[in-house]
């Protein structure tokens, strides 16, 4: 079970920072569905080559700032 959870709201803006700070992934990588964070952690896992503690980080990192635009 995924350590974080994500509203479609949230999702929208810290979307936006991903993007912006990894500019290879594609709109088709960030495609998530609220519940299905496993997924999302599982393919950006995948896609950036990075390990789970980090992709985690990242994420808990942009929602915990979520009014700003930095990640």
């Amino acid at each position: 079970m995924a350590e974080i959870s994500i509203s479609k709201s949230d999702w929208e803006r810290l979307k936006l920072k991903v993007k912006r700070k990894y500019r290879e992934l594609s709109e088709d990588d960030l495609i998530y569905t609220p519940g299905e964070e496993e997924k999302l952690i599982q393919h950006l896992m995948n896609r950036l080559k990075r390990n789970r503690e980090y992709v985690v980080f990242t994420l808990e990192k942009g929602l915990a700032n979520i009014d700003n635009n930095r990640l």
